[in-house]
């Protein structure tokens, strides 16, 4: 008796009882499902994470001003002005970890159209912000050197801000928006950047040069910076580094004694980014080793099926052997069978796990990342589980005494 024979003789089997392999199966089915799902959620929630912190800008490190404290009211780093646009070039030249540094100034305006009005951030700053942000213009184009260094009354709009000033049919470029009265020009409508990991708007943004600001939109703080500093470090790997070139820089360029306390702060939001993938790959990993459980539990109902078919099937199997089939015929009809199930219920499995994976994806509004490696590895593995599973069986019914057999009622 060949191989296909025997394969014909399993399936012929299994299909005899199609209600009881489909239950067999379920628990393969169940498990793979969530395996698949889970970590296509899973993945999906870390590429979430990757792309709101990616908007934000590359390798990005933020430099806040100082606390204050007046009176026994204290306030936190940023209400105290201590940063002055001489840092700014200093951590850009000097600090050898560090690509580029931009001076941010921003506050809340009213910005308005021939037909309507927004409130909205206004921001000024530099040309180096927008190779820090990875953020071009959608229409029109980005400010020159010339414009910063004439102080140029132009305005970039953010998507958001474009929607609610202009209607649907209006090309933004080229129209005039008034900030506090004065006039700017639109020059250019930035590309969409949409949300940050706390939900805020980035496009509900205009931006316009930082001496523009200075002598527009804010006044009076002399040297100092009304704002916060990015800063781009050369490479993700580096910007611990740069977190601590920058601490030594401004410490010695604002004359602080050993021992006292800072009068600036540094966020490393590449810190951060790695610590909430951190937290979404661990809980991807538990669900999946959850949901692997269930593999273990569908195996284990396979050897029990298969044991209840090895009592079912005795007589069968001392009449197969009584007419010259051998213990290992016996045994590899057995083994096909109980792979056979484990295997059909991987990969209905794994349809059922991309199907889950697309609802959940719909109802969380999240990216769904199906793993191909993790596919094929599920239906590998649900194979194993009916092979492993299935000796204990086969073997018991390959050993059986053919006279026995015959005698079984």
């Amino acid at each position: 008796m060949n191989i296909f024979e025997t394969l014909r003789l399993a399936l012929r089997s299994l299909n005899r009882n199609k209600m009881r392999s489909f239950l067999t199966s379920l628990g393969i089915i169940i498990g793979v499902s969530a395996v698949i799902s889970m970590i296509a959620i899973g993945e999906g929630a870390k590429a979430k994470v990757e792309q709101a912190f990616s908007a934000m800008g590359s390798n990005l490190l933020i430099v806040l001003s100082g606390s204050s404290s007046m009176g026994g009211l204290r306030g936190g780093f940023g209400s105290m002005p201590t940063l002055t646009l001489d840092d700014v070039k200093a951590i850009q030249t000097d600090v050898s970890s560090v690509e580029r540094a931009a001076p941010i100034m921003q506050s809340r305006v009213q910005i308005s159209s021939e037909e309507s009005n927004w409130s909205s951030m206004i921001i000024g700053t530099s040309l180096e912000y927008f190779e820090i942000r990875n953020w071009r213009p959608q229409s029109g184009q980005l400010f020159t050197q010339s414009d910063f260094d004439a102080s140029m009354k132009i305005i970039l709009l953010g998507q958001t801000v474009a929607n609610k000033l202009f209607t649907s049919n209006q090309d933004p470029v080229g129209q005039i928006v008034r900030i506090k009265n004065t006039p700017f020009q639109v020059i250019g409508v930035l590309e969409k950047k949409g949300q940050s990991p706390m939900g805020q708007d980035y496009d509900d943004t205009v931006i316009i040069p930082m001496s523009t600001y200075q002598s527009k939109i804010s006044r009076g703080l002399g040297r100092y910076l009304s704002g916060i500093i990015y800063v781009e470090a050369t490479s993700l790997n580096a910007t611990k580094q740069a977190e601590q070139q920058i601490t030594a820089l401004l410490r010695e360029r604002h004359h602080l004694a050993v021992g006292s306390d800072d009068d600036f702060s540094i966020r490393n939001l590449s810190e951060l980014a790695s610590s909430q993938q951190e937290g979404t790959q661990t809980m991807t990993t538990l669900l999946a080793s959850i949901a692997a459980v269930s593999l273990l539990v569908g195996g284990i109902g396979i050897m029990n099926i298969m044991l209840v078919s090895v009592t079912e099937r005795t007589r069968e199997i001392g009449l197969r052997m009584a007419i010259g089939a051998k213990p290992y015929h016996i045994l590899t009809q057995f083994l096909i069978e109980s792979s056979t199930l484990s295997l059909m219920g991987g990969l209905i499995g794994i349809l059922m796990g991309v199907s889950l994976a697309y609802i959940l994806s719909e109802k969380l509004m999240w990216p769904m990342i199906l793993r191909n490696d993790i596919m094929l590895l599920s239906v590998v593995l649900s194979s194993l589980v009916g092979i492993i599973f299935g000796i204990y069986p086969a073997k018991k019914a390959a050993a059986l005494n053919p006279i026995e057999a015959l005698r079984y009622e």
